[in-house]
Parts: structure tokens; sequence; C-alpha cells
């Protein structure tokens, strides 16, 4: 399989004050294409920086960073814009939906910045493929956390990138919901989708299939997930919500 991220000697530096904080020491790491990939650590670990730099919202101090093949690393504003349009879909903890705006026009926003074609039949057919719908022309208001999330995702896939980029994606979420969003992440994975997901809870990354830890800035473990846990089974074993 091509790889998705590949990252040598990735350094990231910050100047607070008088201080040099080294927020990535000397990465290097791969990620392939279809891989489902949790990244872990404590705050203040590189973990956040690293996810910042892999979506191209931050550039490196110094290193390379090969993004589907393409040298990211050194592009200017205007490049990258294009680089995230193009290959990368985010997902927020807080959803990042527009309050006053439906379900399916929030999905078209990444398709107006691309000025695609055919954008209400697109937006409409990811919503589709994450169960919702029949809540298209619904506001985030009149729509549960979960269904919020789902829309997100939505808006994630709509452009058909090569990497899905989740930044604690269940952390505002009960367990149940969190479940079905991980069946969601799970069910776009294996149709070929490459997911990277930051979080903090140990079971969530279990859903994934391999654990990459980060600690002062490098990466401390680099692990296969030897069981991976089934969303969809955990979900037949829970009682529905209130």
């Amino acid at each position: 399989m091509p790889n998705i991220i590949e990252v040598h000697k990735l350094c990231k530096d910050y100047v607070m004050g008088d201080q040099v904080v080294h927020a990535l020491r000397s990465v290097d790491l791969t990620i392939e294409q279809g891989e489902f990939v949790a990244i872990m650590g404590p705050s203040g670990s590189g973990k956040s920086t690293f996810m910042n730099v892999a979506g191209c919202l931050d550039r490196p101090s110094s290193g390379e960073y090969l993004l589907n093949g393409e040298a990211v690393a050194r592009m200017g504003d205007n490049a990258l814009a294009e680089v995230r349009n193009k290959y990368l879909g985010f997902i927020f903890q807080n959803f990042n939906l527009l309050p006053r705006t439906s379900a399916v026009k929030n999905v078209e926003l990444p398709l107006m910045y691309a000025n695609a074609k055919n954008r209400t039949e697109r937006a409409k057919k990811a919503l589709e493929m994450v169960g919702l719908g029949q809540r298209m022309d619904h506001k985030p208001s009149e729509l549960s956390g979960g269904q919020q999330q789902r829309v997100a995702i939505a808006r994630a896939i709509v452009n058909e990138p090569v990497l899905l980029l989740a930044d604690e994606p269940t952390g505002n979420l009960d367990s149940h919901t969190s479940e079905e969003i991980m069946a969601l992440f799970q069910d776009l994975n294996r149709q070929g989708k490459t997911v990277v997901i930051v979080t903090h809870e140990e079971e969530i990354a279990l859903h994934c299939k391999r654990i990459i830890r980060f600690k002062d800035g490098r990466v401390l473990v680099d692990e296969k997930v030897k069981n991976q846990v089934d969303a969809r089974e955990v979900l037949k074993g829970m009682p529905e919500p209130d």
C-alpha cells in the first residue's frame, strides 16, 4: 500500500518568551493507505502538534513531510489550503457546524470552497452514508450530539479525501453514542478510508488497528492492536439510551 503520511526527522519548535519549546523532536513514521490509527499521549506529548502538522494546519520547523506523495512542509498558505481541500477531511470534538445552517448546507461547505459541481446531490449522498438521510434539513440545534458529529463526518468525507483526521471525535459524547461514531469510522475504514484519530481514551483507541503513543515530542510506542474492538458488537450488548 502507498504511504499517505510519511515524515522524516520532523521537528516543531515554539518560542515562548525567552524559551524554546520542542514540541516534536525528530519524529519518523509512516501511515499507509487504509490504516486506522490512534494517536495518544499525555498533555504536552506532541500528539496535537503532530496532528496539526499532518493536517497542514501548521508547518514543521525542520524535517520532511510527504502527504500522499507530495512534499508539503515548505508550501505557502494558498498551496496548503488547496492540499487540505484536496486530500484531507477534518472532524473535531466540538463538531464546528454553522448553527443557523441546515445539515445539507453544512456538508456542502468543502464543495463550495472547491467550486465543485452537483454540491447538494453530493452532500445528500454523504449524509445518507452516515445514516442521516432523514435529517438533511435539520439545523444543528435540532440534532443530538451524535447526529451533529455524523454531519461533521459527512462534511469530512464529501470531498472524498485520502485521509480523515479526527481530533477527540468522541470527547463530547456518551458511551453509546461514542460506540456509534466508532462503528461509523470502522465502516469507513473497511471501505478503504485512511483514518487517524487523536484520543486520550484507551477504550476508544482499541477500536483502531494501530496505536502511536507520543511522549516529550517523540514516538514512544508504535504498535498494532492485537484484538481490535468491533463497535457494532459492543453496541449489541449495550442498552439503548433514554
